[in-house]
């Protein structure tokens, strides 16, 4: 099996496939692929959280395809004391639920252990955001002198660089989906860009006039002096002319906090996060904000209102009866 051209070797290791469980394992694999389009680290995800349970099953001597819920709970427990987290049981755990309904599908199995077996809880964390004055201020500092473009000289990666931020703020766009952006993404006439988020769903997401001005600037005027190749046809683009990948996006984000003194442990997810937060503080419904950010689930986004209580009460107010 190649997986997105991984050779065989590079993503199984040979001398483990005598664990029960490792063939069917590798198909499954192949269908997440081959089916759902999921990336190469998405799938050794898969396969590394796959591999604990059949290396346990294998270990314990029971039968991987047909545990029963006291099985499955030992295996949560060795895990617990081998001192997992919480959130690294609960996403194997999770992993197994999708095989195991694989396996039924394909009747390899008839067990409905993993889904009657409830993993840790996780403690409720708030999503880290930027107040209104740090957008200010980071917006403030990437704008630039007119003088510059009066005198012709062009700061590709100031050019960029701005461009980049208007953009994440603009879009609520994922990191990978900032990476992956390509100009013919970008619909001018309509100002609205086409991202492909987890498993290649697509979403179009308006851009304000403001994200459009800082992508044309950069796109007429800096781009073209960091594009060595036609063929790359990301918009974001390295001084070496390459896209600018998921770590290049991390740091350029992490040296702008640094220089402006904010908060350095914010990571890009912030920009994700506060884009959120703003259009809900703006009145958008939440369904809205579910279309923008591509989440599947509702449920992920009602985070966010617990950030919003102020408008909470103002909504409250002006539609309840008695408020």
């Amino acid at each position: 099996m190649s997986v997105n051209g991984l050779a065989d070797n590079e993503f199984w290791n040979s001398e483990e496939e005598t664990v029960p469980g490792f063939e069917e394992m590798k198909q499954f694999i192949s269908s997440l692929q081959r089916e759902r389009n999921y990336s190469p680290h998405t799938l050794r995800a898969y396969e590394c959280d796959l591999k604990g349970y059949l290396r346990f099953s294998s270990r314990m001597e029971f039968d991987a395809f047909n545990p029963t819920p006291r099985q499955l709970r030992g295996y949560l427990a060795d895990m617990d004391a081998a001192r997992y987290s919480r959130k690294t049981i609960n996403r194997r755990l999770s992993a197994l639920r999708s095989f195991f309904r694989w396996l039924n599908v394909m009747d390899l199995s008839s067990s409905g252990s993993a889904s009657a077996v409830s993993g840790p809880k996780l403690p409720k964390h708030l999503p880290h955001v930027l107040s209104a004055s740090d957008i200010d201020a980071l917006f403030a500092d990437l704008e630039l002198p007119q003088e510059q473009f009066e005198n012709g000289e062009v700061d590709a990666v100031a050019l960029r660089n701005k461009a980049l931020f208007e953009f994440m703020y603009a879009t609520g766009a994922r990191v990978s989906e900032v990476s992956r952006i390509t100009l013919e993404n970008i619909q001018w006439g309509s100002g609205q860009a086409l991202l492909f988020g987890k498993g290649s769903k697509e979403r179009i997401v308006p851009l304000h006039e403001q994200c459009l001005l800082a992508l044309r600037e950069y796109c007429e005027k800096g781009r073209p002096l960091l594009s060595f190749r036609p063929s790359v046809t990301q918009v974001f683009l390295s001084t070496r002319g390459n896209p600018l990948s998921t770590g290049a996006i991390r740091k350029i984000f992490k040296d702008e906090m640094a220089r402006l003194g904010l908060d350095e442990s914010l990571s890009p997810h912030a920009m994700r996060h506060t884009f959120a937060t703003d259009l809900l503080d703006g009145g958008a419904d939440l369904r809205s904000v579910q279309e923008l950010l591509g989440h599947a689930s509702l449920s992920t986004t009602q985070i966010y209102t617990h950030l919003t209580p102020e408008r909470l009460k103002a909504v409250h107010s002006q539609a309840h009866p008695r408020g």
